[in-house]
C-alpha cells in the first residue's frame, strides 16, 4: 500500500493479545524453537482483562489453584477464589518467569490483519499506519475485551459521572454520592457490596434477577502454601481434585435428564434459602428469584450480594429503565431516580465476534460478514477461506463451569500440531476444509438446542441472530479429548514453500 511503512521482516507466527492466551501461546512458540514469532498488546502490559478490570471487589469465580496454567502454577495464592491484583501479579511473575516479555511489542495495536494469496502470508495493520507480515496469526484478544453498552435512549445525556465497571473511573469519589447501577452481572455483584457502605444511595437497576450461590471462599493457610512450593506434586494433585469437581457441574447444564433437574432442584432450594436468610419480607425476596433456569444465564457466587440488598440505603429497581436524563433516570412507571454517578454493569460484547479487529481472509472475504448468521468453526480454532489463522477461546469454547484455561492450552495444543503439519507438508500454508467446519457447526447447534442455555433466557451467551456461538456443549475432558491430536486430513494446502527461513526467539 503506498505511503504506508512497511517492515519486511516476516515472522512465521504473530499473537494478538498479551493476557493469559497470549502469555500461553509465546510459551509454547518458544518451546517449539523454531518459529520466529512476536506478541502484539495494545496495553502497556501484560494481563489482558485481568489488567483492565480494576473496580472494587474484582476477583475470579474459578478457583484459584484451577485458573492458572498447568506448567506454570503458584503455589502462594492467598484465597481459595483469586482477586484481580493477585492474577494481575501472577501474570506478571510468569511473563517474566516464561522469558516472553522480550518478544511482546506494547503499545502496539492491530487494527486489522489481511490474507496475501499472493505471497502467502497475513498483513497487520498496525494503529500506527505501519503493517506486519507473518506467515500464521494466533489471536488471544480474549472474549470479556470489549465492554458493552446499553442500548438506552438518552445515554449521552447525563450530566453527572458515568463509567462502564470495565474502565473504572478511581478518581471519582463515590463517598456520600446517590448512585445508579446499571446490571446484576458478575461484576456488579462484585464490585455494589464494596461501595454500598460508602455512599448516600445506591439504586440497583435489574432487568432480571441472578442465580447467585454461596462462595465458598477461604484464606489459605501459609503452612499449605510452603508445602506446595516443597513439593509440587501435591499441588497438582489438589489442582486435578478442583477440576474434577468442577467438571461435575456440567451435569447441570447438559441435558435436561433426570441427574440435571436434580441438580437444578437443589440450585434453586439453596438460592432461596441464601435470600431469605438476609431478606425477611417474602415480596422483596421473590423479586430477587430468577425465573429461568439455573444456568442458562451465567451462575454468579458471592456471599454478600443479598445482605447488601438488604442495607437501608440499597435500593433494587424492577422496573424497565424508559430514558437516562441529565439528573438520573427515568423508569417506564413515570418514576425519575436523580442521582450523582451512573455505573454501568453492563458485561462485554462476548458474542460479538470477531471482535474490533477487521480479518480480511483469502478472496477478500471479511470474517465479521461471514460469521453474521452465525459464528461456524473447526473446533472454535480454525476457519475454512482464512489461512494459517488460529483462535483461542474462540466461538463455541466457552464454558459455564471450568476454566477456561484448562481450554486454551488444548487449543494451543492442536495448534502446535497445525504448525508442525506446515513443516511436515513443506507447504506456506493450509486452511480447514469447509466440510469440517460445516459439520463441527451442525454438531455445536444440534447439541447446544439439549442444554439449559437454550431454555429461552435472553444473555450474553446468544449472539444478535438467536444462537449460541459462545460455549461449548460438552465437558472439558470430551473437548480436550477431540483436540489432542491434530488432524491434518481435515485441512487442505494452500501453495508450496518458496524458502521459509526461520529461526528461534
Amino acid at each position: 500500500m503506498a505511503g504506508v511503512p512497511m517492515n519486511d521482516e516476516k515472522l512465521d507466527v504473530a499473537v494478538i493479545g498479551a493476557g493469559v492466551a497470549g502469555i500461553a501461546a509465546a510459551a509454547m512458540l518458544r518451546k517449539l524453537g523454531d518459529q520466529r514469532f512476536e506478541v502484539f498488546e495494545k496495553g502497556s502490559t501484560v494481563g489482558g482483562t485481568w489488567r483492565d478490570n480494576t473496580y472494587p471487589g474484582c476477583a475470579c469465580d474459578v478457583p484459584s489453584h484451577l485458573y492458572s496454567l498447568s506448567f506454570a502454577q503458584n503455589p502462594d495464592w492467598s484465597r481459595s477464589y483469586p482477586a484481580q491484583p493477585e492474577i494481575e501479579g501472577y501474570l506478571e511473575r510468569t511473563a517474566d518467569s516464561l522469558d516472553v516479555r522480550r518478544v511482546i511489542n506494547f503499545d502496539c495495536e492491530i487494527r486489522s490483519i489481511r490474507w496475501d494469496s499472493t505471497d502467502s502470508h497475513w498483513v497487520l495493520a498496525l494503529a500506527d499506519g505501519s503493517e506486519r507480515m507473518a506467515r500464521s496469526v494466533i489471536m488471544a484478544t480474549g472474549p470479556l475485551s470489549r465492554p458493552s453498552m446499553p442500548d438506552i435512549d438518552g445515554l449521552d445525556s447525563f450530566a453527572g459521572t458515568m463509567f462502564h465497571s470495565a474502565r473504572w473511573n478511581h478518581e471519582h469519589d463515590l463517598t456520600g454520592a446517590r448512585v445508579a447501577v446499571i446490571g446484576t452481572g458478575a461484576s456488579a455483584i462484585q464490585f455494589v457490596p464494596e461501595i454500598a457502605p460508602l455512599v448516600d444511595r445506591l439504586t440497583v437497576f435489574q432487568r432480571s434477577a441472578p442465580w447467585v450461590l454461596p462462595r465458598d471462599d477461604r484464606p489459605a493457610p501459609a503452612w499449605r502454601k510452603s508445602l506446595y512450593a516443597r513439593v509440587p506434586g501435591l499441588q497438582r494433585l489438589h489442582r486435578w481434585r478442583v477440576y474434577f469437581r468442577q467438571e461435575m457441574l456440567s451435569a447441570a447444564f447438559l441435558g435436561r435428564g433426570r441427574t440435571a433437574q436434580r441438580l437444578s432442584q437443589r440450585i434453586k432450594d439453596g438460592v432461596r434459602s441464601h435470600i431469605a436468610a438476609s431478606i425477611p419480607d417474602p415480596i422483596e425476596q421473590e423479586r430477587l428469584v430468577p425465573t429461568y433456569e439455573p444456568g442458562c444465564k451465567r451462575l454468579l457466587i458471592a456471599n454478600n450480594w443479598y445482605p447488601t440488598l438488604a442495607r437501608p440505603e440499597v435500593d433494587v429497581c424492577t422496573e424497565k429503565i424508559e430514558c437516562i436524563t441529565p439528573s438520573g433516570i427515568r423508569t417506564d412507571d413515570g418514576v425519575e431516580h436523580e442521582v450523582d454517578t451512573i455505573i454501568l454493569g453492563t458485561g462485554f460484547s462476548a458474542s460479538d465476534f470477531p471482535g474490533p479487529i477487521r480479518i480480511e481472509g483469502a478472496g477478500g472475504l471479511d470474517l465479521a460478514d461471514r460469521w453474521r448468521s452465525g459464528a461456524a468453526t473447526h473446533l472454535g480454532i480454525a476457519v475454512d477461506g482464512f489461512p494459517n489463522l488460529y483462535f483461542l477461546a474462540g466461538p463455541n469454547t466457552g464454558l459455564g463451569h471450568n476454566s477456561i484455561i484448562f481450554m486454551v492450552e488444548a487449543q494451543l495444543h492442536y495448534v502446535r500440531g497445525a504448525l508442525l503439519d506446515l513443516r511436515t507438508r513443506g507447504v506456506n500454508a493450509t486452511t480447514v476444509k469447509s466440510a469440517a467446519v460445516a459439520a463441527f457447526y451442525s454438531e455445536v447447534q444440534r447439541r447446544l438446542a439439549n442444554t439449559v442455555w437454550t431454555t429461552g433466557c435472553t444473555s450474553w451467551y446468544r449472539s444478535a441472530g438467536g444462537q449460541v456461538d459462545t460455549l461449548w456443549p460438552g465437558t472439558t475432558v470430551e473437548y480436550w479429548w477431540r483436540t489432542r491430536r491434530f488432524q491434518p486430513s481435515l485441512f487442505a494446502s494452500v501453495g508450496t514453500d518458496s524458502g521459509r527461513g526461520s529461526s528461534a526467539r
